[in-house]
């Protein structure tokens, strides 16, 4: 019996030391242990050298499987510099030999940490190891280079995208194209196009891009100019990118022109026809948008009542913008009449179109035409009231009416609303009513004499001679 188990004991596999278990030929499989024992260490407290050193007495072999797991599990709980450390420390390993994707995996996750310096020198081993860049990991890049406000860098980065094995082809093109037209860069971004244009086949994707990039700038002479050149070769504008144009001439003109809102939209809308593309909802939603942050009700109600003639059905939104400006404006009656009528029409609208006029009527301390509003709400829409109670019955036991805040309570225990305001709000021993007063203070005469100077009266010129004529005599 001793016999046999010495024998069992002899054929069992050595234990390899640390060293040969990091750098061996043949590493054991990675386990859930090894796992579980790399992501503690890499997410513990403590210094870059510790973490290395811990790193060696682990003596667990790394794989690249193993590493990607690693990084996809700590990259939202370690710090970016033990991610780095950690990195370094898996390519000390000779028998460790890392892929050009889970390279630029490594890459894409610094880009999303907005890590400037890890990035930097990640593309700078790229570069020294002849690797290839992806074309989603430059677009990573880019897009957090343009974030930290460094554009010259980005349009620097696809000028050398040669020394990392990534083409200049249309696709890395349009990629830096539309990164820096959606933060306004358009000028830049047309350099790019301009000094490419010999070599790359600009797509039209590329002159959209280009367009949005102008509206986003805020520059409409430039917008409509790339408009026109996009015709002149042939690339009809679609839908959204007439819409992003129409956006910013209502946007130019409700800073320097407002009278000329429906002037300029209507003669956008007309090339739009004219071109064979419909103007929809979301096109008129802009010209009645800018109407109403002018407070221009009667151009509102003109264009929502003439959208069904051009062929265009109003939506939800349109009437909200109508009926927001109206109450605002205090037209309160004609706003409840176009609510009826949308209802009439067969317009449905979500919870949020009543939330908003609720809110509004609040603002300007109307809380009984809110309370109106939102028993229409309760009959025509399903949906959670909570919110639109939490703010009535605030208001209306800040204004000291705490019988209505009550009943809007005893309402909400009947039909199992979860509120997230407390019930202290109906004590008037512990809510604080709040009544705007202003102090009138009396002025006498002779104080408001002493604050506002009297301008003196003017005098003709035949006064001043005859003042003169004294003053010589006088002397």
């Amino acid at each position: 019996m001793l016999k046999q188990k010495i024998i069992r004991f002899l054929l069992l596999p050595k234990s390899p030391t640390q060293s040969q278990r990091l750098f061996s030929h043949n590493p054991t499989p990675p386990t859930s242990l090894h796992f579980q024992n790399l992501t503690k260490i890499v997410t513990s407290i403590g210094s870059l050298d510790d973490l290395e050193a811990d790193l060696n007495r682990s003596a667990i072999p790394i794989t690249p499987s193993l590493f990607t797991q690693i990084i996809d599990s700590c990259k939202n709980t370690a710090p970016n510099r033990r991610l780095l450390r950690f990195f370094s420390w898996s390519r000390k390993n000779p028998n460790f030999h890392l892929g050009d994707e889970p390279f630029n995996s490594i890459i894409r996750v610094f880009a999303d940490k907005k890590d400037l310096t890890a990035i930097k020198i990640l593309l700078s081993e790229l570069q020294k190891e002849v690797r290839v860049m992806e074309t989603q990991t430059f677009s990573s890049v880019v897009e957090t280079l343009l974030k930290l406000g460094r554009e010259d860098d980005a349009i620097g980065l696809f000028k050398n995208l040669d020394k990392f094995q990534c083409p200049q082809n249309q696709v890395t093109l349009s990629v830096i194209v539309h990164a820096l037209c959606s933060k306004g860069y358009a000028r830049k971004a047309e350099g790019v196009v301009w000094h490419h244009k010999d070599r790359i086949f600009i797509e039209p994707c590329v002159y959209m891009s280009l367009l949005h990039g102008w509206c986003v700038h805020g520059n409409a002479k430039e917008a409509r100019r790339t408009l026109e050149e996009m015709k002149s070769l042939g690339i009809y504008p679609g839908l959204n990118s007439y819409n992003t144009f129409l956006n910013c001439i209502c946007k130019r003109n409700l800073k320097f022109n407002p009278s000329a809102l429906v002037s300029d939209a209507t003669n956008v809308m007309t090339e739009m026809r004219a071109t064979g593309v419909r103007p929809n909802a979301a096109s008129f939603n802009i010209l009645l948008s800018c109407l109403g942050k002018t407070r221009r009700v009667k151009e509102a109600c003109r264009v929502l009542s003439s959208m069904r003639e051009m062929g265009c059905s109003p939506d939800w939104v349109s009437y909200y913008l109508v009926v927001r400006v109206l109450f605002l404006t205090g037209r309160f009656g004609r706003g409840n009449r176009i609510v009826d009528r949308m209802i009439e029409e067969g317009v449905f609208p979500e919870a949020r179109f009543y939330h908003g006029l609720i809110g509004v009527l609040c603002g300007i301390e109307k809380v009984g035409h809110a309370l109106e509003v939102f028993e229409r709400m309760k009959k025509s829409c399903v949906g959670d009231h909570g919110p639109v109670y939490d703010l009535l019955i605030a208001k209306f036991c800040t204004g000291g009416e705490f019988d209505k805040g009550r009943k809007l309570w005893d309402e909400t225990v009947e039909r199992g609303v979860v509120l997230r305001c407390s019930s202290d709000l109906l004590d008037p021993s512990k809510s604080e009513v709040f009544k705007p007063t202003r102090k009138v203070e009396k002025v006498s005469l002779g104080d408001w004499k002493r604050v506002v100077k009297v301008p003196k009266k003017q005098l003709g010129r035949s006064q001043l001679k005859r003042k003169k004529k004294k003053r010589a005599s006088a002397t």
